[in-house]
């Protein structure tokens, strides 16, 4: 046999060897960890469990007056896209945010969504024709999470950080926006700023008695102080009554800037009702951190 049959011979009785070689060298999978976060659970008061995440400056001491915190709800889905907005914006942008806290409020799972959100986030049945899918969910307990939010929640990121409790502020998408404009009717000085995106105001039915009680209170010097708010929305809602009832909304609220309401509203163009939280970070960041 030639030199170079030989040679043909050996790779060829090598290649299997080569291949199996190969396939047992697999790259090792690592899960991945979010530099500067930290997450646990905690239950409320009425025994109800939710995951807590972090995400906290890696370097340097807190503000004078503490560390500002937004809250954002559904963590589980939106979380991460806030904590690495955050670190990234601290790079450049102003010392406010470099200087911040994002906590994310969600449910010991591994789903975006968790169904207790229903539940967190209204104050009753479902309207028609959701009442129809969702008659076997719990619904109604958006004033026990608002409690636990202002109470036990904000008492146990108080005591693992040094926080400002005059500059806590709240993000809520969809059902999450609507339970952020109803904290802002019925207690309206719980956080300094609110944002709520593609808030479904339709959902209940006695969100238009609570504005109404909230606009006597500003114009009657009984309310005052409010959180200053923005409401965005997109212009491609899957929902329509989310963007109009958003876009109303604000026009409504705009003439209480003479009783010290401040109030920013957007929509996003090319934006359905899911990517208008990914959309609205930056802008909520700059306005949750910004201060006064």
């Amino acid at each position: 046999m030639s030199r170079i049959a030989t040679s043909l011979a050996l790779l060829t009785l090598a290649a299997p060897a080569c291949a199996a070689s190969a396939r047992a060298e697999k790259p090792t999978m690592i899960g991945y960890t979010m530099p500067a976060t930290a997450t646990w659970d905690i239950a409320s008061d009425s025994g109800e469990v939710y995951r807590i995440f972090v995400s906290y400056p890696e370097k340097g001491e807190p503000p004078a007056g503490g560390y500002p915190v937004l809250y954002v709800l559904d963590g589980n889905a939106i979380f991460g896209g806030f904590a690495e907005t955050r670190r990234l914006m601290a790079m450049m942008e102003t010392p406010d945010i470099g200087k911040s806290i994002v906590v994310g409020v969600g449910y010991p799972t591994q789903d975006a969504y968790d169904m207790r959100r229903l539940y967190d986030f209204t104050g009753g049945p479902p309207p028609p024709p959701w009442d129809v899918d969702f008659k076997e969910q719990r619904s109604g307990g958006w004033d026990k999470f608002r409690d636990f939010l202002t109470g036990k929640l904000r008492t146990e990121i108080g005591q693992r950080y040094k926080i400002n409790p005059q500059r806590q502020a709240l993000f809520g998408h969809s059902l999450g926006g609507l339970f952020a404009i109803h904290t802002l009717f019925s207690r309206p000085n719980a956080f300094h700023a609110i944002i709520a995106a593609s808030p479904s105001l339709f959902w209940d039915k006695s969100m238009l008695e609570q504005e109404r009680n909230f606009v006597a209170g500003l114009q009657s010097g009984a309310v005052t102080s409010p959180s200053r708010l923005l409401v965005v929305s997109g212009e491609l809602e899957e929902t329509a009554l989310e963007r109009w009832d958003a876009e109303a909304f604000a026009k409504r609220m705009e003439p209480l800037s003479a009783y010290g309401l401040r109030l920013q509203s957007h929509v996003y163009a090319d934006e359905g009702h899911i990517t208008v939280p990914i959309r609205s970070v930056s802008d909520a960041l700059r306005f949750a951190f910004s201060w006064p």
